[in-house]
């Protein structure tokens, strides 16, 4: 093979011949794109599903959780307290003619139930044995549940020895009641209200049929009844936990200055 002379005189060699083929990278056309990104997504998708369902068996259900969250944190809690939501004037002249503490939770509660709005705060429950606190709220329409356990507007608030029911959740919305098949007889039920500390210990829990409205009737006594869908993931049943009152503290107004 023959070589060009340099200026210099040494001899060049002559270019490397470039492969045809062998350095050139081939695009990919639009569909083949396309198809690569639709699978990715799918997989992606397919990874958060599966992570989802496995939250949702394990403990709840996230993406509802996070809603509660943000509904909980944007609850009107006036009526937790007595300095953002003072007594009447009339109120509070009647209040100060009871002498009895007992007497003064039950003018309280009478009161509290005239002022309470749907969707509204009214307490907080708390479980010691699961672990639990949550704020409870008036109503146990779709909306209200959404923000924790509800309240029964067709029973009275605690300190009136009647039946108090509460209803919750126990796969979506923070599931507050998840756990109530893990109760059992003398476990202890804490529902704080602005006028008074209830405790309560569990006497049954029992499944019924979700048309038993049997279970909010007065029974002479003060009581807390909690019910929640039955098994998980189904409303077929009711889990409903009984309990009678153990003891009471009397808070705010209730307490004879």
């Amino acid at each position: 093979m023959k070589t060009r002379a340099t200026e210099s005189g040494r001899a060049k060699p002559p270019p490397l011949a470039v492969p045809l083929t062998g350095g050139i990278r081939r695009r990919r056309s639009p569909v083949a794109r396309l198809l690569r990104d639709l699978s990715l997504v799918l997989v992606i998708s397919g990874a958060l599903l599966l992570a989802d369902a496995a939250a949702t068996l394990l403990w709840q259900e996230p993406l509802t959780a996070v809603i509660a969250l943000i509904k909980q944190s944007n609850l009107d809690e006036r009526l937790l307290s007595y300095q953002n939501a003072p007594l009447a004037r009339l109120d509070r002249e009647t209040l100060a003619q009871i002498r009895n503490e007992r007497q003064r939770i039950a003018f309280l509660a009478r009161q509290e139930a005239r002022v309470v709005k749907r969707g509204e705060a009214i307490g907080i429950i708390s479980v010691p044995k699961l672990n639990a606190q949550y704020t409870v709220v008036q109503g146990t329409d779709e909306a209200s549940l959404e923000k924790g356990p509800g309240h029964y507007p067709q029973t009275v608030l605690p300190g009136l020895q009647e039946t108090v029911a509460i209803a919750g959740h126990r796969t979506t919305y923070l599931a507050p009641f998840r756990r109530l098949n893990d109760l059992k007889r003398g476990n202890k039920i804490v529902l704080t209200l602005r006028y008074a500390r209830f405790t309560y210990a569990i006497q049954r829990v029992q499944i019924v049929t979700p048309t038993s409205w049997w279970i909010i009737k007065d029974r002479g006594y003060e009581r807390l009844v909690l019910s929640a869908c039955n098994p998980l993931y189904s409303a077929a049943q009711r889990i409903v936990v009984f309990a009678r009152v153990r003891n009471v503290v009397p808070l705010g107004p209730a307490v004879i200055g």
